[in-house]
């Protein structure tokens, strides 16, 4: 089954080098161009593609409050964030937004379309420097906490605060490092559905809407 990507981007050589990587992918097909995050809107609710490339800089509306808009729409189409930012802010910004996952501009071809391929299927996707970046950001709010915690009493419960079995901790651990449920299930040695049933329970869990949140969640509270 083809892949119909929409390619959101306002720099005219990086989207005709993208858009070119594109074409000359099996499996994938470009289905439409934007040059800002109003024209990515329209077009999302005109050709309903199923990932959509996102640049974060973009003119009249920035990649992260069209990423939010869609998202709005329920669409069910993936947002794959396509930048050169790298900063904290953009990026929990764009994860905040809804984002399924996020990749420098930088990235191979080859690690590009599989940047798409994995979103499609509803796996997390951080590009490395991206997963540093968060983790990064994880250990420096856990230093914060130790040191409040010499100065206060704890009553943090912390894996046990948001009730994950052993099992469903197991699951978060497994769709941290971006596995898909098929893979979750061979892992663990248990049926697609119950990894399927796995995954839903811990989304609920912890309140986030998508894998890529429960991803983040899970590093941001040292659930891994």
């Amino acid at each position: 089954m083809t892949i119909r990507v929409l390619l959101v981007e306002d720099h005219t050589m990086i989207r005709m080098g993208t858009a070119l990587v594109i074409e000359k992918t099996d499996g994938i097909e470009l289905v439409a161009q934007a040059e800002n995050g109003l024209q990515g809107v329209q077009a999302a609710k005109e050709f309903l593609p199923d990932v959509i490339l996102m640049d974060i800089g973009l003119p009249v509306m920035d990649g992260i409050e069209a990423t939010r808009q869609i998202k709005e729409l329920n669409l069910n189409s993936k947002i794959l964030i396509f930048t050169s930012r790298e900063n904290d802010d953009d990026v929990f910004a764009a994860l905040a937004a809804g984002a399924d996952g996020y990749i420098m501009k930088g990235a191979t071809p080859e690690q590009l379309t599989s940047a798409i391929v994995a979103v499609n299927e509803g796996t997390a996707w951080l590009d490395p420097a991206i997963a540093r970046l968060v983790l990064s950001s994880v250990q420096r709010q856990n230093q914060k906490e130790e040191e409040n915690s010499m100065s206060q009493p704890n009553f943090k419960t912390g894996k046990n605060s948001f009730g994950l079995t052993d099992r469903e901790m197991e699951v978060l651990a497994l769709i941290v490092d971006g596995l898909s449920n098929p893979e979750i299930a061979q892992k663990l040695f248990i049926t697609r559905a119950t990894a399927k049933a796995h995954v839903h329970s811990i989304l609920q869990k912890l309140y986030v809407d998508d894998r890529t949140q429960a991803a983040v969640t899970a590093m941001r509270e040292g659930l891994v």
